[in-house]
């Protein structure tokens, strides 16, 4: 009787334990996975200031014209946004990845770098971001199927003779990595990928220990409930969506680029993604810069490394 009563006792505390794992699976999948506000996230104002070091590059796109491409997503269930800014009578063409829970309006600035450099910009908005349709954020894996449908687009409507680079920034920076793994066009001449992680997996345990101060136990089984919710909801385990897999089969020329003091994304990812890629790269930590602000650190030296790297393989 005593056995009995102890192995009920013992099946009840599993079963609750299970019930709270599960709970905080769906809670953390809403969190990391379900478009809407993060608190984890420093909001941004849209609002100009002249002394913003890119004040003149974002000016310039607020003015510019930007023609709407649209697509369908590569599984069919939602129309993707695109802003279009055509660089007159270039054949060259960067698609421009937004990161997480970023627009295409977010990435203005860039846009008018790649056009001083002489370049067509196509901005699209990821799933569930923007003005893209879409329930959840896939973290670049499935968007990377979006991505080689927006270059088939660029050469459908631009002409054989279009060269493309893709460039990246966050997780666009990881969806570009993605994307270098899949059979391409030859027109797809280079990546640029900025503090981008090495796989979703290793990201998303990455902000557990960091946001939530979470120890191995419980953070191991519980990313791991997380991933096998994201495979029943958005199509795949987060371990399988990996950017270094993806480099292993890359042959094409990369810069990867990355702040020494990126606690986000952190820094030392990024020497794993350059050891993976299989192609001509190059790597620029760039000294000081947080997540994502190279650019903004380092304006001129980031138009310049980006604008050499570029020189080589794009003509």
């Amino acid at each position: 009787m005593k056995h009995k009563k102890l192995w009920l006792s013992l099946s009840s505390v599993i079963l609750l334990v299970f019930v709270i794992f599960i709970g905080a699976g769906c809670y953390f999948f809403k969190m990391a996975c379900v478009p809407g506000p993060k608190s984890f996230l420093s909001s941004s104002s849209n609002k100009l200031k002249k002394s913003d070091p890119l004040y003149k590059e974002k000016l310039w796109f607020k003015k510019v014209n930007k023609q709407k491409w649209y697509i369908n997503s590569a599984d069919n269930r939602s129309q993707l946004d695109a802003n279009y800014i055509p660089k007159s009578g270039s054949n060259k063409t960067v698609i421009v990845l937004p990161g997480y829970m970023d627009t295409k309006e977010d990435m203005g600035e860039y846009d008018a770098l790649f056009h001083e450099l002489g370049y067509n910009t196509l901005t699209p908005d990821p799933r569930s971001q923007g003005k893209s349709e879409g329930k959840y954020i896939g973290y670049g894996w499935p968007e990377k199927d979006d991505i080689k449908k927006w270059i088939d687009l660029v050469l459908e409507k631009n002409g054989a003779k279009q060269q493309i680079v893709v460039y990246g920034l966050s997780m666009g920076a990881a969806t570009a990595m993605m994307v270098s793994g899949l059979k391409l066009p030859h027109q797809v001449r280079a990546f640029i990928e900025d503090c981008g992680y090495t796989s979703v997996k290793d990201e998303i345990e990455h902000e557990a220990q960091v946001l939530y101060n979470m120890p191995a136990f419980p953070r191991f089984p519980l990313v791991e409930i997380l991933s096998g919710i994201n495979r029943i909801k958005v199509g795949y385990f987060m371990n399988d969506g990996s950017s270094v897999n993806q480099l292993h089969k890359n042959q094409r020329p990369m810069l990867f680029i990355h702040g020494d003091r990126d606690t986000f994304v952190p820094t030392k990812m990024v020497y794993t993604n350059y050891s993976a890629t299989r192609g001509p790269k190059k790597l620029w930590v760039t000294p000081n810069s947080k997540h994502a602000k190279s650019f903004a650190d380092h304006p001129k030296l980031y138009r310049q490394k980006i604008g050499d790297f570029l020189s080589q393989y794009v003509k």
